[in-house]
């Protein structure tokens, strides 16, 4: 595992090259799949977190967002919510699997023409119909699962608290 050292200078200094580097190249270790972690040089804490945060700030703040306020005001309102938890394992499966189905159109859509590659990506091609059709359902599968370990827990707490449904 990469260790990136950070001092309260800000700095943040790359154990395996042995210098100091800046926000952008850890973007790139993250880009490319690298693992590292980011520690801090005094106490030790982790602080990888912190970092990753601090680059999805600059990138929201610089070109076009992901994150609309909307979404950003509900991802909010869960911190304290008895969902949280819930919320975050829902969008890490559905990251991940979105993820997933770029990968498979990235390796399907090598050698194809730049009209080609429009209508593709605009949704006309039956490939594209059929991996979106497979998100939206591994997408409902996970909220599904989600709703189930929902009701498993209630249930749970229900029966701790000596009370049946």
């Amino acid at each position: 595992m990469r260790v990136i050292k950070k001092y309260p200078n800000r700095r943040l200094y790359d154990t395996d090259t042995s210098s100091y580097i800046t926000l952008a190249e850890v973007k790139t270790l993250v880009m490319d799949n690298e693992p590292f972690v980011v520690r801090d040089a005094k106490t030790n804490d982790d602080l990888t977190r912190s970092i990753l945060l601090q680059i999805i700030l600059e990138e929201e703040t610089a070109g076009v967002p992901i994150f609309t306020e909307q979404v950003l005001a509900n991802i909010i309102r869960f911190y304290g919510h008895a969902m949280q938890d819930f919320m975050g394992s829902y969008l890490e499966k559905n990251v991940q699997i979105f993820m997933d189905l770029q990968h498979k159109m990235t390796e399907q859509s090598s050698g194809i023409t730049p009209d080609t590659w429009k209508q593709f990506m605009n949704g006309q091609s039956p490939m594209v119909q059929g991996m979106m059709g497979t998100y939206l359902e591994q997408s409902r599968t996970a909220f599904t699962q989600m709703q189930e370990q929902m009701q498993k827990n209630s249930e749970q707490m229900l029966a701790a608290l000596g009370l049946k449904r």
